[in-house]
This record gives C-alpha cells, structure tokens and sequence, in this order.
C-alpha cells in the first residue's frame, strides 16, 4: 500500500516502519558512544566512508582501490573498536526482554534471588553506609551487578560473601582495611569480593579533578550494565555511574529511590 507517490519516489508502509526502526537503531548506538572515545572513532570510519565515495565517484582508481581495501574489513575492525559499546548494546537488548529477575522463567532456573523486602532493606544498608562514608570524607566504590554477576573482576579481590550491612561495607572501606583501595562487587543481593580492580574509562572528556574511584566506576559502567555508586574521598559527594555517566546525588532518599528504580526492585 502506497502512502506517498512522487512519481520518482513512493513510500509504502513498510518503508516507512523500515526507516523508523533504523532511525531507532542509530538513535541507541548514538546514546551508548556519546561522550566516549568511540563518537571520534565513529566520526573517523564515516568521514573515510564518505571520502571512499567521493575518490570513487571522481575514478580515482589507486586511492578508491586502497580506501576500498581498508571498508572491505571495516565490519571486523568496527567488531574489535567496538567491542565495549556491542557488549553493552547486547545487554541492553538482552535486559528489556522478558528474561528479568522478577519474572517467572527466569526464577525457574536461579537460584538464591532474594525477596522485594530484603532486597530494599539491603539497599538501605548500603545508602546508610554511603552517607556514613561520606560524612567521614571516606572513599568507598560499589559495584551493583545486573544482567552479568561480574565473576571476572570479582576474580581479581577477595571473595567475601556476605549480606550487605552498613557496618560491614564501613569496615571494609575504612583506610586501615587493606581492601578498601578497591571495589565490592554486589550480585545477587549478596557482598560477592572486595578489593576489586575495575578497568579505567577511555573518555577523554572526563573532568581532570575525577580521580581513580570515578574512573574506574565509569570504566565498569561501560563494559557491563552494572550501575556503581562512588563515595569521594576528597569531597565526600556521592555519585552513581550509569551507563558511562555519573549521577550526583547529595540527598538520601533520592539516592535510594534511584537505586530502587535501577534495580527494579
């Protein structure tokens, strides 16, 4: 079915449906480079594109044969540039099926999930200890797992395994701890390691005042859908990282709703 008909150009419904899933698929890959190193990345593969086009159609044959060469491996080069933003964009197809925690299937197959109640008074433990933490002006990195438990840099501290208390986190953190210079790692409504080494963020646009706690946080938030909270040692501010992003928050109970809403609990 025709809806629109130029004579040199008709539009069926399905193009258009066509174009709009398009438009919504370069509208997600642009929100997951925005603000990273891959937007340059990006620029540069479609300026080169577009220089191929340009070589090509003016038969330039010796350039639009050696641009060629370099677009015929450009989908395994796009593969291995981009490997944290398809992680992340694989996630996030994966985490708004149907397949969440609160759904039936799958609680039909893990075991260990913890009710809506002790899931809230666990994140209450953990705001506590943060605004405790912060109070002292005393650095704490939180990393909640999602989708993904996060085993591999859970590997990398202490395992610990340990439902979440304020006191337990404060101990942790505090500076004679030898695991408080890194970060716990919370799966499953549980304290899974402490002491972990998260992989640094690759934004070059990050403020020079955010020191290793943050970048590290945003790091995480990049490769995983993990969502972080930040506890700075030098200010005392608490932050989240979300999806390359840090969040602010100096209220508590905004803090805990935010928390909520990203854990669906």
């Amino acid at each position: 079915m025709k809806i629109f008909d130029f004579g040199f150009l008709a539009l069926e419904l399905r193009d258009l449906i066509d174009i709009s899933l398009v438009a919504f698929l370069l509208y997600q890959l642009y929100k997951l480079v925005k603000g990273s190193l891959a937007v340059n990345i990006l620029i540069g593969l479609v300026s080169i594109y577009v220089l191929y086009l340009v070589v090509d159609a003016l038969e330039l044959r010796l350039l639009a044969r050696i641009l060629g060469q370099f677009i015929g491996v450009g989908v395994i080069s796009l593969i291995i540039l981009f490997q944290p933003e398809i992680r992340r964009f694989l996630l996030l197809i994966g985490k708004n099926t149907g397949f969440k925690q609160k759904g039936w299937v799958r609680n039909l197959f893990l075991k260990g999930i913890q009710s809506t109640d002790d899931s809230e008074n666990s994140l209450e433990e953990i705001v506590q200890a943060a605004v405790n933490l912060s109070t002292e002006k005393t650095g704490a990195l939180l990393v909640f797992a999602r989708t993904s438990e996060l085993q591999f840099f859970a590997n990398t501290g202490e395992a610990i395994d340990a439902l979440p208390s304020a006191r337990v986190i404060e101990s942790i953190f505090n500076k004679t701890s030898p695991l408080h210079d890194g970060a716990v790692i919370i799966a499953s409504g549980r304290l899974k390691a402490a002491g972990c080494v998260l992989p640094m963020t690759e934004n070059p646009d990050l403020p020079e005042e955010l020191g290793m706690r943050h970048r590290s946080a945003l790091g995480i938030s990049e490769h995983s859908d993990a969502v972080v909270l930040i506890v700075s040692e030098e200010t005392g501010k608490i932050s989240l990282a979300v999806n390359g992003r840090l969040e602010p928050y100096l209220n508590k109970d905004k803090l805990l709703t935010r928390l909520k809403a990203l854990m669906q609990y």
